[in-house]
């Protein structure tokens, strides 16, 4: 078994604070959850950007603060910033990356139904279509070139990991890939151990990935892709509960548990310097 890497998602850009008090807003509060996980075995922390509100942000000056006060906390942490949303011009979804550079980038790869059901109130919430066309994706995935930014390819169903070999035949999608497999969102595929294998049996040769599970279907996922040889990513945006019926008072406990999860399955937690070199990660010069 190969060491092990966590991925911090700290804020995500729909839960609340009446949903979970413990979500961060600022790039103060982003930064000190940060630093909380990276103390508790995190190599990597994923970024939405939040106004003081806690309404979604996407200029470049928010996400440039946030990425300053974490350098200011955490000596080396991977940085990860979402380029994901809805509405928003495709120019502003990749202004972020070009301008600050971080280490990695989520990249959508491909459209979904997207939504949440309440089987108590027998209602939707949040339904909508998370569209990605290849036009996008391409354009997306060209700023992260050039930025030198590697992307983190997020597949919410086994049809978005064939959408890389039109890019990687084109070469604007360069090997070695690193996926992330996202179980449990409502028109994606659903949350079992099962799926997990069947899409990590889809991945090109070469590539790494980690797993994300979407509620309380975090841990047994979790603990499924530990003993496949993937990766992890827990995190407030996908998760707030250590156990049912016990929230997290922070994305520091999740992280927390994921180390102890690795541990007592005969691994190792990897280091952001091993992280790096298992991801082909260039050194980032720009913190």
């Amino acid at each position: 078994m190969g060491k092990t890497i966590i991925t911090a998602a700290l804020t995500g850009v729909l839960a609340t604070r009446e949903q979970c008090p413990a979500i961060p807003y600022t790039p103060e509060e982003i930064a000190e959850e940060a630093r909380r996980s990276v103390e508790a075995g995190a190599a990597i922390v994923h970024i939405h950007a939040r106004q003081p509100d806690g309404r979604p942000a996407y200029d470049v000056e928010t996400y440039r603060r946030i990425k300053e006060e974490i350098a200011a906390r955490c000596d080396d942490v991977i940085i990860n910033f979402s380029t994901g949303a809805i509405g928003i011009p495709i120019e502003d979804r990749i202004a972020h990356v070009r301008e600050l550079q971080p280490d990695m980038a989520a990249l959508n790869m491909g459209s979904m139904n997207y939504a949440i059901y309440s089987e108590k109130r027998k209602r939707f919430y949040h339904d909508h279509v998370f569209a990605n066309p290849f036009k996008d994706i391409i354009y997306l995935l060209e700023g992260m070139n050039a930025a030198g930014t590697k992307p983190e390819l997020e597949c919410f169903d086994t049809g978005h990991i064939g959408n890389t070999a039109p890019l990687v035949d084109m070469g604007i999608l360069k090997p070695p890939l690193h996926f992330s497999l996202i179980l449990g969102v409502l028109g994606g595929i659903p949350a079992t151990t099962e799926n997990l294998i069947h899409m990590k049996n889809n991945l090109p040769p070469g590539s790494t990935w980690q797993v994300i599970g979407i509620s309380l279907a975090q841990w047994p996922l979790v603990a499924a892709a530990i003993t496949l040889g993937g990766h992890v990513r827990v995190g407030l945006e996908d998760n707030f509960y250590l156990r049912p019926g016990e929230m997290a008072r922070s994305n520091g406990d999740l992280v927390a548990k994921a180390a102890r999860l690795v541990r007592e399955l005969g691994g190792e937690v990897a280091s952001v310097e091993e992280a790096r070199q298992i991801l082909h990660l260039r050194r980032d010069e720009h913190s």
